[in-house]
């Protein structure tokens, strides 16, 4: 029998195709299936006669599991992950769906890893670690959702030059029984090999080179920390400021050289408009302590910043309830800046002692708020 191929492209009803891929591997089949970057082979990782046959298709890579855990988003790989890492979280969250897989530790007992077969699980570990990815294809998202169990995905051939089409993959195949099912889509929007890295800690290295390098990787795994306000003129720009001030302090750095440091600080505003400077008052206030804020430019407060930021900072309890209510499943990111919920009154049209005041308002909490970040010169 020759494997069944389905022009994804061609499909009348793109959910018809979902739902014969989900049908197969429901019923112990592989199925191939198209990525963002390659093709690669899909099977249930409560199956055990697929996760094997599955298995028998690709070579082990040095260090590395020879199948990979499919997951949705970060929240997902959490659940074979219970502590993973705030790096690879963020990872995760920036580069999700992507081309990147991350090989992290399995060591907890409440992994999803203890409710498969026994004999799954050593096709999803070496030494002690799970290699998670998340593709970026909207066929195989489908798939996922409509899926009842996991899914595990082998990538066959050579990791440095993945299989580009359906033909390259069916030469992979020619021993696979029985026959699978394969979905064809074209070729992939970003064909090339999947960046593999190691989280360790804090820490990460590039175990397989792939689209993204060292250095971009390093920039998304930045700790974003976003202060907000109204209108980005006066409280949040000085919040951002007297921050960058006092991690400068504590990593032995010059406030412009704390991103280098792993750390990136940003504000904005509910309602600001972009391009506006900081008010005077604020400009002068800050130049007293020998912060510079003369450079800053307002910007609106968007999806973007909001989804990208790890920690967001509001000046009031209103701000937060704003934010909150437009996306409300990210509660564990959004806080008042006062520890204990007090507002930072806006001191807008106010004199200098007021924004005087403001600032050392300001200073106060964020000495109490940084404590708690285990921020030191030791930060990668």
């Amino acid at each position: 029998m020759s494997p069944t191929i389905i022009d994804f492209r061609q499909a009348d009803d793109a959910r018809d195709v979902v739902h014969r891929v989900v049908q197969a591997v429901a019923e112990g089949k592989v199925v191939g299936l198209p990525t963002e970057s390659s093709y690669l082979i899909a099977a249930s990782a409560r199956d055990a006669a697929a996760v094997d046959r599955a298995c028998g298709l690709v070579q082990a890579a040095t260090g590395e599991p020879r199948l990979t855990v499919a997951v949705k988003s970060g929240d997902e790989a959490v659940d074979w992950v219970p502590e993973l890492s705030p790096l690879a979280r963020r990872l995760a969250r920036r580069c999700w769906p992507g081309p990147l897989a991350m090989l992290v530790a399995d060591n907890h007992p409440d992994s999803l890893l203890r409710q498969l077969p026994a004999a799954v699980r050593p096709c999803l570990l070496d030494a002690d670690r799970l290699r998670l990815r998340a593709p970026d294809h909207p066929l195989l998202a489908d798939c996922l959702r409509l899926l009842a169990g996991p899914v595990v995905l082998a990538e066959p051939g050579d990791a440095a030059a993945p299989p580009a089409t359906v033909a390259e993959l069916l030469e992979l195949l020619t021993d696979c029984e029985p026959p699978p099912l394969v979905i064809d889509d074209g070729p992939p929007r970003q064909a090339g090999p999947v960046t593999t890295i190691a989280v360790d800690g804090e820490g990460f290295e590039v175990v397989r080179a792939g689209r993204l390098d060292a250095e971009r990787l390093n920039q998304l795994a930045r700790l974003v920390v976003l202060f907000v306000c109204t209108g980005n003129t006066c409280r949040s720009p000085m919040a951002a400021a007297i921050f960058r001030s006092l991690l400068a302090q504590r990593l032995g750095c010059q406030p412009e050289e704390v991103e280098a440091h792993g750390i990136q600080v940003a504000s904005a505003g509910l309602a600001a408009w972009g391009g506006s400077p900081a008010s005077d008052q604020a400009v002068e206030v800050l130049a007293a302590e020998g912060i510079d804020l003369a450079r800053h430019s307002s910007q609106p407060l968007t999806e973007r910043l909001v989804r990208q930021a790890d920690l967001i900072w509001t000046m009031t309890g209103a701000h937060r309830a704003a934010i909150l209510g437009q996306f409300p499943d990210l509660a564990d990111r959004v806080w008042m800046l006062s520890p204990g919920r007090r507002d930072v009154l806006d001191p807008i049209g106010g004199s200098l002692e007021t924004y005087r005041r403001c600032a050392a308002q300001i200073r106060e909490h964020l000495e109490s708020r940084i404590a708690t970040l285990g921020i030191s010169a030791k930060k990668r």
